[in-house]
Formats: C-alpha cells, structure tokens, sequence
C-alpha cells in the first residue's frame, strides 16, 4: 500500500491516512486520554503516562488521519483520529488482529471513523492478517457496533457486566469479529 491514502470526508475535507510520526504520539496520547476521562469506550479508568501509551498504543502499527494541507508551507497538520493495529494474540493465534480507534471530539460523525476503518481492513489484510477481532465493545457505543457491523463484523458473544463506565453505570461488553479475504485487498 501507499501511504498517505487521501480521502474527502462527507463535509468536503481532504484528509490523509499515514503511519505515526514519533512527533505526532503526545498528541495522540493525549486525544487517547481525553477518549479515557470521557469514560465511555475504553476500558482505562485514568490518563495513560507515556510509557503506558507507549506500551498500549505502540506495541505494533500505528496510524494517524491528518488534515491534508496540500501547500509548501509545511505547517503542522492538525489530528483528526488515530488508530493501532496488533495481533489480539500471540503465537499460533497472530492471524487474528486487533485495533483501537479515536476521533477528536469536535470532529465524531463526520466519516473519519468509517475512513479509518475501511483503510484498517485493507491495512490489516496487507499485513497477513486472517482476521480482525474487537474484544471489549461497549454495548453503549452504539455509533462504534453500527460502523463495525456496516464493515462486515459480527457479534460473537457478550460479556456481562464487563464495564464501569464514568457514570457508574455498569453495561455489557460486546466482541466482535470479521475475517479478512484477499478480496478486501482487491476491492
């Protein structure tokens, strides 16, 4: 694939898709906590320090959708979502990957998160992947299990009682899954 993949959101704006720059993580971790304090989707109860992000978001491949700014001034792009993509297991279970998705507050419905999912599935199956797997969904997100189930995943069991939410509020936990073919690539 090359990279950066460039996209016009529903509202007319150009954006790029690229691996992360080291210079781009802070920003990143802190779009990732302020996602955490939120306290809706994922499942950190506190901001992650830089070697928590590091660890989490990091481990593997990592990825930024930016404004696409197409100009020689080469003025900081502005980031508009990010997502991480690794194996869900290790070893005989590699195959199956993982990944983790956050669009700026301000910015949420306006096609970045779809953007970044489809560009995963074929990221994802470029790299050898045989499968993607979501393991904590919550069953709240339901602008998150409506992408993935647009996408081709389904859901493949509930975990009850799975998380607390910032409210206190104690919901279920929904996996899903989908299996990557090389027609994803082609298509």
């Amino acid at each position: 694939m090359n990279f950066p993949l460039i996209k016009a959101l529903k509202n007319g704006i150009l954006v790029e898709l690229d691996y992360m720059h080291p210079q781009e993580q802070e920003v990143v971790r802190a779009l990732l906590n302020v996602v955490i304090v939120e306290g809706k989707t994922y499942p950190h109860k506190q901001p992650l320090s830089q070697a928590e992000f590091t660890a989490y978001w990091l481990s593997k491949d990592a990825f930024v959708v930016r404004s696409f700014v197409q100009d020689a001034t080469h003025k900081p792009k502005k980031i508009l979502g990010a997502f991480y993509l690794k194996p869900n297991f290790p070893g005989r279970c590699c195959h199956i990957c993982n990944a983790g998705f956050i669009v700026q507050p301000e910015l949420r419905g306006q096609g970045i998160g779809r953007f970044m999912g489809e560009a995963m599935l074929l990221i994802a199956a470029n790299l050898g992947y045989e499968a993607v797997m979501f393991n904590l969904i919550f069953e709240t997100n339901i602008p998150s299990i409506t992408l993935w189930q647009s996408l081709g995943f389904e859901i493949i069991g509930r975990i009850p009682y799975a998380a607390k939410l910032g409210d206190e509020q104690v919901v279920d936990a929904l996996m899903m899954y989908r299996t990557l073919e090389m027609s994803t690539v082609d298509g």
